[in-house]
């Protein structure tokens, strides 16, 4: 009964990254790479500069990486930063498989000249060290992450305007971030419109028995009055267990829409019909905090940004098919407010 709901659950965050740190690939294989990765050849593909890039925060050094096209002036640039739980910087997930949503991505603004930088958040991946312990985590650190990276990128005399662009539980961070980081524009991919708890309690309430739900309306409840409790059952340990309580204390603190709507910059809201993780309603709560934000609901898009039918063995097949082309609309909506952007 309960697998389903785990699954989807699993995105919460949980140390089980792999500490690689991305290595240099020459330039003939970075533009191969660009061709493979968006299914398109061309005569002259664009020249792309890969490039490891990491950022010391005084508390922990952050991996990531660098794809910039060669420009004769500043290009654009797009601080991508990814959801909750073990997910690096391609948007992959140790629990929930590879996809390579985020990698694509990026791969697709830089064909169109406009650079990006993916990284993996402390305590996941090659960031891992940075945050070993994932009872030290906090949603204040990871927008102080980001905050930094946004700080670092504008300082870089290569690039123009800097986008925060946050897929998932990333959408928050990047509401939050935005105005310290400097940021000319805020992306939401996929974000929830609304504190994660009551998330929780809407996920949980068609999935576990009347003890457990009984059970996780009292955890809930602690958790969201800054308390933590040690005695979880084994159904439970994926969502609530001790060492996470933490970081959702500071996470049920936050409320999406709200932060959502002080932003003072041009915003997008990106959201697919067919999220199992998120839907559709959390986009408009979103565009109703800021009426004057645009909003892109796709038909057929789900959380992984692949178009994919509402039966969840496709779902979840699409969640470990990196080949699996992005939705179209996504970039094609996210390259067209990007070029309406007013100039650096």
């Amino acid at each position: 009964m309960l697998r389903p709901m785990l699954r989807t659950l699993r995105t919460l965050p949980k140390l089980r990254g792999i500490s690689l740190i991305q290595a240099f690939l020459p330039l003939r294989a970075i533009i191969v790479t660009l061709t493979v990765l968006t299914g398109v050849a061309h005569a002259a593909p664009p020249v792309v500069l890969q490039r490891p890039i990491s950022l010391d925060t005084g508390t922990g050094e952050l991996f990531g990486t660098l794809l910039l096209p060669k420009s004769p002036t500043p290009v654009p640039v797009v601080l991508i930063i990814a959801g909750s739980g073990p997910t690096d910087r391609d948007g992959n997930n140790t629990d929930g498989g590879r996809n390579d949503s985020l990698k694509r991505l990026a791969v697709i603004l830089a064909k169109h000249n406009i650079a990006s930088v993916r990284y993996d958040k402390r305590g996941v991946a090659a960031s891992r060290p940075a945050t070993p312990d994932e009872r030290d985590l906090s949603i204040e650190k990871y927008v102080a992450d980001a905050q930094a990276w946004g700080q670092k990128l504008k300082a870089d005399p290569r690039l123009s305007q800097l986008i925060l662009l946050g897929h998932s539980e990333g959408a928050l961070v990047a509401s939050l971030a935005a105005e310290q980081a400097g940021a000319a524009a805020v992306i939401s991919v996929a974000g929830t419109g609304r504190p994660v708890d009551q998330v929780l309690r809407e996920q949980l309430q068609y999935q576990l028995p009347p003890p457990l739900l009984a059970r996780s309306e009292q955890l809930i409840e602690e958790i969201k009055a800054g308390k933590t409790d040690n005695d979880v059952p084994p159904a439970l340990q994926v969502v609530f267990r001790p060492s996470v309580q933490p970081y959702l204390i500071s996470l049920f603190r936050q409320n999406p829409t709200a932060a959502f709507g002080q932003l003072k910059v041009p915003t997008l809201i990106v959201q697919g019909r067919n999220d199992m993780q998120v839907g559709v309603g959390d986009a408009e709560l979103l565009h109703q905090a800021k009426p004057d934000s645009d909003i892109a609901i796709i038909d057929g898009m789900n959380h992984v940004l692949r178009i994919v039918p509402n039966d969840i063995k496709r779902q979840l097949a699409s969640y470990k098919d990196p080949q699996l082309p992005l939705a179209a609309e996504v970039s094609s909506h996210i390259l067209k407010f990007i070029s309406t952007l007013p100039a650096a």
